[in-house]
């Protein structure tokens, strides 16, 4: 049984411009799993640019699962990313797949990227994925967590693409869920503070009690 997932995202910027981005992706706040990118095969006719290349990514494995791979290999994934450019009518058709660790999971990716059909000058990402496991008796538990896990992915790949292309066009980049999130610890770690000063200014003004007398 093979898990299939299927959804669309939009980005707000002309085809021409998220396709000179998708060269650019990494690295970015967002792809810090993505180690090493190596073009293997890049071919150009008048209207079409195919290209292979091969990403090199960190690899949660489940503890349980590394001793089924070399220790070298068990925290990284090698990923084949197949291309196809077609110039002429606007479309970035990408493939990708796991070449590694494919005895426990095999995740395959298609996208493409195309004019928004409701806003010429926006594109839009048909994305779909096919997450298998041969794994025999945790097949079901492990297709559910691949899956989980790519849906996860697709927020952080969204982000880097935003990111880069507002650096491409001199925009200042949103912050990053990491920086928003350290931002808000201290903004609430100065609250408590202030609270805890204000409480024992009040508590000074007001001074010890006096004990009932009683005559």
């Amino acid at each position: 049984m093979v898990k299939y997932y299927l959804c669309l995202n939009d980005l707000k910027n002309s085809w021409d411009q998220v396709f000179a981005a998708f060269w650019q992706r990494y690295p970015n706040p967002y792809s810090k799993h993505v180690l090493t990118e190596d073009v293997i095969h890049r071919e150009v006719t008048l209207d079409r640019v195919i290209s292979r290349r091969l990403l090199t990514k960190t690899s949660i494995v489940p503890r349980w699962a590394e001793r089924l791979f070399p220790t070298n290999v068990a925290h990284s994934a090698f990923v084949l990313e197949d291309s196809v450019v077609d110039l002429k009518h606007k479309t970035l058709t990408t493939f990708t797949w796991n070449i590694n660790h494919s005895r426990l999971m095999v995740v395959q990716e298609c996208c493409i990227y195309r004019l928004h059909p409701e806003n010429m000058n926006w594109t839009q990402i048909k994305r779909e994925a096919w997450i298998s496991s041969n794994f025999y008796g945790f097949s079901r538990a492990i297709q559910e967590c691949g899956l989980a896990s790519f849906k996860n992915s697709i927020t952080k790949t969204m982000k880097g693409f935003e990111y880069i292309l507002a650096r491409m066009h001199g925009e200042t980049p949103m912050k990053t869920l990491r920086e928003t999130a350290k931002e808000a610890t201290e903004k609430a770690k100065e609250t408590a503070l202030a609270a805890t000063e204000k409480a024992k200014n009040l508590a000074g003004k007001a001074g010890p009690q006096k004990k009932p007398q009683y005559v």
